[in-house]
């Protein structure tokens, strides 16, 4: 990479309105440097889902209601990006989302990964962390936190 031109952006989304201009904001990048966006959807597990062997049918289920979640998150992005003229690769992984996006880009040779603020607020921001704050303080690649609506905006 020369420093002008970005080759491979990373999207990081979690399917909530928040990370609207996010996606936006991606693919404009993308577009203007003739980048390809990977949009990445992780289902964060902080431990196994099955606290006994006896209950797989519903550890099953869970997954596959989160693995929907991240499809139609990256949908979202594959159809912006579509309308962008934007090649778009959808990624959904498992895990500590801000470890699993700072390892998929570090693995990936990511040029920028994009995110925004994500749809946590309250306790979950206090008890998990902010996913946006964790990939910045960590990742090795530039990061741009695009911030979603205020309350204000959304009047």
């Amino acid at each position: 990479m020369d420093g002008s031109t970005y080759r491979k952006i990373m999207i990081a989304t979690d399917g909530s309105e928040s990370v609207k201009r996010a996606v936006e904001t991606a693919v404009e990048f993308a577009k203007l440097s003739g980048a390809k966006l990977y949009a990445v959807y992780v289902i964060a597990f902080g431990r196994p889902l099955r606290p006994y062997p006896k209950d797989v049918g519903w550890e099953r289920a869970t997954l596959e209601h989160f693995r929907a979640e991240g499809k139609q998150a990256t949908a979202y992005v594959e159809n912006s990006g579509k309308a962008a003229n934007v090649e778009v690769e959808s990624i959904i992984l498992e895990g500590n989302p801000a470890n699993e996006i700072v390892d998929f880009a570090d693995k990936s040779d990511i040029d920028l990964i994009v995110m925004g603020t994500f749809g946590r607020t309250g306790i979950q921001k206090f008890l998990l962390g902010s996913v946006a704050e964790n990939v910045v303080r960590h990742s090795r690649k530039p990061v741009l936190v695009v911030r979603g609506e205020t309350i204000e905006e959304r009047k």
